[in-house]
């Protein structure tokens, strides 16, 4: 008997079948994120998706990322259930700095052997990632790559589109010196900055399940994994009610580069230190590695994964309405004449 092509297919490191299993897997997890207006054939060869009713001048924001080597933690451990989560925050995370409002999301697997049950774990946390930020995952795509990337790899990537009214498309030229900054917390290392963690922390041959008294009791493998915060819906019920003036997602680059994305020329943003709640995976970094301060603030979110700008007058109904929204969040600086950013 003849071998047939899928056969061959197999033999030469793709497993079709294997592909069919884990789309079947995944739809209980893709289901749950589908709002009215989208298809419902996944496995198909596009994603449907409406734009909302009512809008006037719909302006579509689109924003694409990856996860970085935090990858390489999850695999170390054996768990694929986070990882997705924090792909999804990588993306609509940074579509809301125009005062987007995600709709849809698609991802993109590349791994060198399809495990079926790897790969629908991992599109859970995709699908988790898309409730948590009121989006649709409408697509994606699982790549085998034998011969190239070694059996147990993997890695993901997102991509996202959001939509805004032309109107409310933040504007950072209203900035004014005596603003203020408001900072919404971040949930640990999020997903930037793993180079410089996997190199201090040897992680290749560390116990990362040991508990570690530094991290009230956790195990750095726990602390390091936990998935990037999404911060949606309490943007969202911000930009209802305030106007904002600039956003600014903490991701590589730390304070020092991103920050100053959000500031129009000639404006600069003081921030005492002191003020900055620092979580103590960051300390504890820092001891390890001997990192300077000015290098830790240039690298990592340092407990802070947002900044919000809002004129000084907004400043407390701003923090009310993030707080009754999820975050937690707190004063951390002012708009000054200048450039760049002054920790003091």
């Amino acid at each position: 008997m003849n071998k047939s092509y899928s056969d061959s297919y197999k033999a030469a490191g793709v497993d079709i079948t294997a592909g069919y299993r884990a789309v079947e897997l995944m739809k209980k997890h893709v289901a749950r994120t589908m709002p009215e207006g989208t298809g419902d054939a996944i496995g198909g060869f596009g994603g449907l998706f409406a734009l909302p009713a009512g809008m006037k001048e719909p302006v579509l924001v689109s924003g694409t990322d990856g996860v970085g080597t935090k990858l390489r933690i999850a695999q170390l451990l054996g768990r694929h259930d986070t990882i997705g989560i924090d792909c999804v925050a990588m993306c609509v995370n940074d579509v809301l700095c125009c005062g987007a409002r995600p709709l849809f999301f698609l991802d993109y697997i590349a791994c060198g052997r399809n495990v079926p049950e790897t790969i629908a774990t991992i599109v859970g946390g995709v699908a988790e990632g898309c409730v948590r930020a009121g989006c649709a995952l409408i697509g994606g795509e699982t790549a085998e790559h034998p011969g190239t990337m070694p059996e147990d790899d993997y890695d993901i990537a997102g991509f996202t589109v959001g939509v805004v009214e032309k109107e409310k498309i933040i504007d950072v030229k209203k900035m004014r010196a005596g603003d203020r900054v408001i900072a919404l917390p971040s949930t640990g290392v999020h997903s930037n900055g793993f180079s410089l963690v996997r190199k201090v922390f040897d992680v290749e041959h560390c116990d990362l399940t040991a508990p570690v008294e530094a991290l009230g009791g956790a195990s750095l493998g726990e602390t390091l994994l936990t998935p990037t915060a999404i911060y949606v819906k309490p943007m969202l019920a911000l930009f209802a009610e305030t106007e904002v003036l600039g956003v600014s997602h903490i991701t590589g680059g730390g304070f020092y580069e991103n920050i100053p994305r959000a500031l129009p020329a000639g404006l600069g943003v003081r921030i005492r230190k002191s003020d900055v709640k620092v979580l103590p995976v960051f300390n504890l970094i820092r001891a390890a590695g001997k990192i300077s301060e000015h290098d830790m603030f240039n690298t990592f979110n340092m407990g802070v994964g947002m900044t919000v700008v809002v004129h000084a007058e907004d400043e407390a109904h701003a923090i009310e309405v993030l707080r009754q929204s999820g975050a937690d969040a707190y004063p951390l600086g002012v708009i000054v004449e200048g450039e760049g950013v002054e920790l003091v």
